[in-house]
């Protein structure tokens, strides 16, 4: 289902020398660059980004995360009525949410100084023209 949202399941190997977290299931190959988002608190919404073809992975690396996902039926105008999928990403799970393109996401932390590293597919300036944003308060109650 690559058309789909969908969760790339990560391990962890432990012993007397620490932590291992590994995803051994994300291919690296189309990635071009990544950044960490970090929210201080519970209350900062991002919602909602959306792009056409670019193709992003999110993996919480400190605390956790609710996603949300939709399919925009319309880019310009889209219904207010749309199916939105949820995810809970939490860094002791170590998995890796894969949205690809044609989607809109949004997300916010579910404890404070939360972290999240995004790996995208586009360079900065091909995703600056594959950009679109909607309300917050469309498609989904943050509260």
């Amino acid at each position: 289902m690559k058309n789909q949202p969908q969760i790339i399941q990560g391990n962890i190997h432990e012993d007397e020398r620490g932590k291992l977290f590994y995803v051994n299931e994300f291919d690296l190959s189309e990635v071009k660059r990544y950044y960490i988002i970090e929210h201080p608190d519970i209350l900062v919404i991002r919602a909602w980004q959306a792009h056409k073809r670019e193709q992003k992975w999110f993996q919480v690396i400190s605390g956790s995360f609710l996603v949300a996902v939709v399919q925009p039926d319309d880019w310009e105008n889209p219904s207010e009525k749309l199916e939105v999928r949820e995810f809970v990403l939490n860094a002791d799970e170590n998995q890796i949410l894969h949205i690809p393109g044609n989607f809109a996401n949004g997300f916010k932390a579910l404890e404070k100084n939360s972290k999240m590293i995004v790996f995208s597919d586009f360079s900065l300036e091909e995703s600056s023209k594959d950009n679109f944003r909607f309300d917050s308060k469309l498609w989904f109650d943050w509260n």
